[in-house]
């Protein structure tokens, strides 16, 4: 079973990044984005400045397989975005290095697997979430969400990138999971 984030610990984790510098930008553009999308993590350190498109709604990314699919965000993704191509990114740029990376590092380069992972790592230990965190329960968390909030699963297999429906009905067992729990705790004869 996928390790999934309740919605209280996405918020809280979503909320983590503090706004008072450029990485604080980043970090919430970076997070807000996966969350939204449910991007792998090599597909969002892949973005570059041309993926995404802020006024039509979508990011586009290569997935698997070099696989092209389009992904809607929505507006608070897209907000963290736009304050951090407003606010961060700038400050990040090299005049050393020329990348169109979304997401830069603090050398003005693409973010790595790695470096995106030690963020992660921290702002999870300073939100106070105790579950194990990976990049990949971020997008556990977005797939169980989704559906469990009455969403499609063939979309979701669309926006994940998918290319089996059985890949994607793991979160369906999550969300059954979910159901029982609900039943058990608020059913007066269960």
């Amino acid at each position: 079973m996928p390790k999934v984030l309740s919605m209280e610990e996405v918020e809280t984790l979503l909320d983590s990044p503090k706004l008072t510098d450029h990485f604080g930008y980043r970090d919430k553009a970076m997070l807000e984005m996966m969350y939204a999308t449910g991007i792998r993590v090599s597909e969002l350190i892949g973005l570059t400045l041309s993926d995404v498109h802020l006024t039509m709604g979508f990011v586009r990314c290569m997935g698997k397989g070099s696989k092209e699919r389009i992904i809607p965000i929505g507006k608070t993704a897209s907000d963290a975005i736009e304050q951090y191509l407003e606010k961060g990114r700038p400050k990040l740029v090299s005049k050393k290095y020329k990348d169109d990376s979304l997401f830069l590092n603090h050398h003005g380069k693409g973010l790595s697997r790695q470096g995106f992972w030690k963020i992660l790592k921290r702002l999870a230990t300073e939100a106070g979430i105790e579950k194990e965190l990976t990049p990949h329960t971020m997008r556990h968390s977005f797939a169980t969400h989704l559906l469990e909030n009455g969403a499609d699963l063939r979309a979701v297999q669309e926006m994940l990138g998918h290319a089996d429906i059985s890949t994607t009905q793991i979160y369906t067992h999550v969300t059954k999971t979910r159901l029982k729990d609900v039943y058990t705790k608020f059913h007066p004869r269960a």
